[in-house]
């Protein structure tokens, strides 16, 4: 059965990471901060923070800004959005894909709303995907399956005509669970072999 949809993780696929734990190092790093004292707060906030339940501000300042800092929120927040950039070639191949005209394009994500919004912006994401299916928008996070399901069902595609591409087996086996085909991100060259092995492939 050829595949009719490609669902994309974006962090690890399509774009570094918006907020993930090598992110997070760099920016405690960067601004002297304790990693401890900050992984406890950031623990008790993440699914809220990813699930839209509060704002990057609200979460800055229960993680960060809850004391005085000798920087400010802005100088903070303009640090983690410069973390995020594209991988090599994903992006290009992603359109490819998508200007090919044979499948629908959409995203399954975890990410806080400002976060998500900035990278769908900055990196021309709307060009590439129909739909973003980000925990931020709708309340859920992979690798829940509701999250999958929600996505098949606003598509409108069977889960065995879908493919989703993640780096992390967790929520691939979800995916899978789902009945949806699915490849692991390792890289961009084995990502092309691997989805032409399942009949996907811009070539006409």
């Amino acid at each position: 059965m050829p595949i009719r949809a490609i669902f994309w993780d974006v962090g690890g696929v399509l774009l570094t990471n918006a907020w993930d734990h090598t992110q997070r190092a760099q920016a405690l790093e960067h601004f002297g901060l304790d990693e401890q004292e900050f992984h406890d707060r950031h623990e008790m906030l993440v699914s809220s923070f990813e699930r839209g339940k509060i704002s990057l501000d609200e979460y800055l300042h229960r993680t960060i800004f809850y004391r005085p800092r000798s920087f400010t929120t802005d100088a903070f927040r303009d640090y983690i959005y410069s973390l995020s950039q594209p991988l090599p070639g994903v992006l290009d191949f992603a359109q490819s894909l998508t200007d090919s005209r044979k499948y629908f394009m959409g995203t399954i994500n975890n990410e806080s709303r400002e976060l998500n919004l900035y990278r769908i912006e900055k990196f021309g994401m709307r060009k590439v995907f129909s739909v973003f299916v980000s925990s931020c928008f709708v309340g859920m996070r992979k690798p829940e399956p509701d999250i999958y399901s929600l996505a098949l069902n606003i598509t409108q595609f069977a889960a065995e005509d879908c493919c989703f591409v993640d780096d992390r087996p967790l929520n691939l086996e979800s995916a899978a669970h789902l009945g949806m085909r699915t490849v692991a991100m390792h890289g961009l060259e084995q990502l092309k072999r691997d989805l032409e092995k399942l009949g996907a492939s811009p070539a006409s």
